[in-house]
């Protein structure tokens, strides 16, 4: 047999494949054989059909089949003998094959990449000595407060951190915002609109201009969209409002008593803020624990630099361009702005996607040196627990992971977190003093 092989790009060969003539007549003869000993023609019981007969009959199947057979056998041998550590088939093309002459083809693969680990025990990494504060549960606790607050209708000029229900309807070049930017009826005009009155509020620079207003007054609020503005539309123009305003209100904050507590399932003001205490420190250490993680991770990575199979990182692509669309999506992004930014995602996640690819190849290579194994408990639990998120039954979640090929990915992705687990306990870490609040 007769191999050459010819690099093509990152990780991607030709593979030229030639096997003689009587590799050919092996396999045409090996799957006659099959044929003769099970196929059925008129006139014969099963297995008695005269080969020549089986031949005639059958010619189209058997070429077909032992075409099947022996490129994947002779391509098993390429690989072995050109010492190549397949990582996806690509294609195979120009087959000639046929009784009498050799079989030709050629595939075009990628293969693994080619890198050496790095000494990845002892990974530095920085833990910074934080611990809650009397000032962190104060904090806290105002933001309970806040969201028990309740308003009252107040016979009084508004100001700021109040609220002022109002109607209003937009203008720009003119013309009703609802025929500029028919898309954002939220911006062209409502009725009973609850704004606060704090910087940044609703369209930046509308709420402020709200201070000093009460109950009955009309006023014209002028504002200027930002070049980056939610409504592509509106980018960069000049809107203006008629307001008119019919309440305000005043927050009013709930006193901390034990009744308060007992609302957020405390005993008592104590209990409340022993109970905000662990919820914080559980955020602290969860918060200090993804850091040192992201630290171990980037010291192994970022001084490697190698080839990447360009299958992979499309296909990682076109994953983290879905995930960072339902994002914007979920976030109310209209799908305007989406589709005029699709670039710069695009390019956000190609260059995302390059190093979770390459995060991947390391990360089963250390499992492979350090015996890191997914077991099937793990998995199932991790199906289990994405189905109860998704609201379905793991059978049905399994049906889907199967039909999309999603079950290796879920296996990938509990393997590299038991990487990532193992090199977090075998980093240098060092304890810091807390980085200054800007």
């Amino acid at each position: 047999m007769n191999v050459t092989v010819n690099d093509v790009g990152p990780c991607k060969k030709l593979v030229r494949v030639e096997a003689p003539a009587s590799r050919v007549e092996e396999a045409l003869a090996e799957v006659e054989r099959e044929y003769q000993k099970h196929a059925v023609l008129p006139g014969f019981r099963k297995g008695k059909a005269p080969a020549a007969m089986i031949k005639k009959a059958f010619d189209k199947e058997i070429t077909e089949e032992a075409q099947r057979k022996l490129i994947s056998d002779t391509f098993k041998e390429a690989l072995k003998e050109q010492n190549l550590a397949l990582f996806r088939l690509l294609n195979v093309e120009e087959v000639d094959f046929g009784r009498g002459k050799p079989l030709q083809y050629v595939a075009t693969i990628e293969v693994q990449p080619v890198f050496e680990l790095p000494n990845y025990r002892g990974l530095p990494a920085k833990r910074e000595a934080r611990t809650v504060t009397e000032e962190d549960i104060d904090n806290a606790i105002e933001l309970l407060r806040a969201r028990g607050a309740s308003f009252n209708t107040v016979a009084r000029a508004a100001k700021a951190g109040d609220i002022v229900v109002v109607d209003y309807e937009g203008k720009t070049d003119d013309k009703p915002i609802a025929e500029v930017a028919p898309a954002n009826r939220g911006l062209a005009s409502k009725k009973d609109f609850w704004i606060e009155l704090r910087p940044g509020a609703f369209i930046p620079g509308f709420a402020e201009q709200l201070e000093g207003v009460s109950a009955g007054d009309r006023k014209t609020v002028t504002v200027d969209f930002p070049a980056d503005f939610v409504s592509p539309a509106l980018a960069g123009k000049k809107g203006v409002y008629e307001v008119v305003v019919k309440e305000v209100k005043e927050r009013v904050l709930p006193e901390v008593n034990d009744a308060f507590a007992q609302i957020w399932e405390a005993q008592d003001v104590k209990g409340l803020r022993e109970g905000v205490r662990q919820d914080l420190q559980n955020e602290l250490n969860d918060k200090i624990r993804r850091s040192i993680r992201e630290q171990v991770v980037r010291g192994l990575l970022d001084p490697m630099n190698f080839d990447l199979p360009e299958s992979a990182v499309l296909a990682e692509t076109r994953n983290i361009v879905y995930e960072l669309v339902k994002e914007n999506q979920d976030r109310g992004v209209s799908k305007e702005v989406i589709e005029k930014n699709k670039d710069e995602i695009y390019s956000l996640a190609s260059q995302a996607a390059r190093g979770r690819v390459k995060g991947a190849f390391v990360f089963a290579k250390i499992a492979e040196k350090e015996g890191i194994k997914v077991e099937p408990a793990e998995f199932h639990a991790r199906v289990f627990a994405m189905a109860r998120s998704m609201k379905m039954t793991p059978e049905k979640l399994l049906e889907e992971l199967k039909k999309r090929d999603g079950m290796a990915q879920i296996a990938e992705q509990i393997l590299n977190e038991k990487v990532i687990d193992f090199l977090q306990e075998n980093a240098r870490i060092e304890d810091v003093a807390p980085a200054a609040s800007a």
